[in-house]
């Protein structure tokens, strides 16, 4: 009889995401598309496209369109940086007005608390 052998484990490859390209990384003359695609917004907003595509089925993330006659899913530059904005002032952390430290939560805070 042939020695038993273990079978094979196949282990899943992992890659790094790209980085994210900065202002400082394209040429000053080259034209800044208006419209991205979506490994492009991907790549623009740090995510993965599969993300944008399961945001997108959930109507959640940015807003997008299709264009074009074979319905190329499109995002606005403009509405990516609208976006991501939006993102930052319903987080407490880079919205004052959201922290339950600051001193307007502190404010409404101690309208509900009775003291003797």
């Amino acid at each position: 009889m042939p020695p038993a052998t273990s079978p094979k484990r196949f282990a899943m490859r992992r890659t790094a995401l790209p980085p994210i390209p900065s202002a400082s990384d394209f040429p000053p003359c080259a034209p800044r598309a208006a419209f991205l695609t979506v490994k492009d917004a991907a790549a623009y907003l740090g995510l993965s496209p599969h993300t944008l595509y399961v945001w997108r089925h959930r109507r959640q993330g940015p807003p997008s369109f299709r264009m074009g006659p074979r319905g190329r899913v499109m995002y606005r530059r403009e509405a990516l940086d609208a976006w991501v904005h939006d993102q930052e002032q319903a987080d407490s952390r880079s919205n004052e007005a959201l922290s339950p430290l600051s001193d307007a939560a502190l404010q409404r805070r101690s309208g509900y608390i009775t003291r003797t």
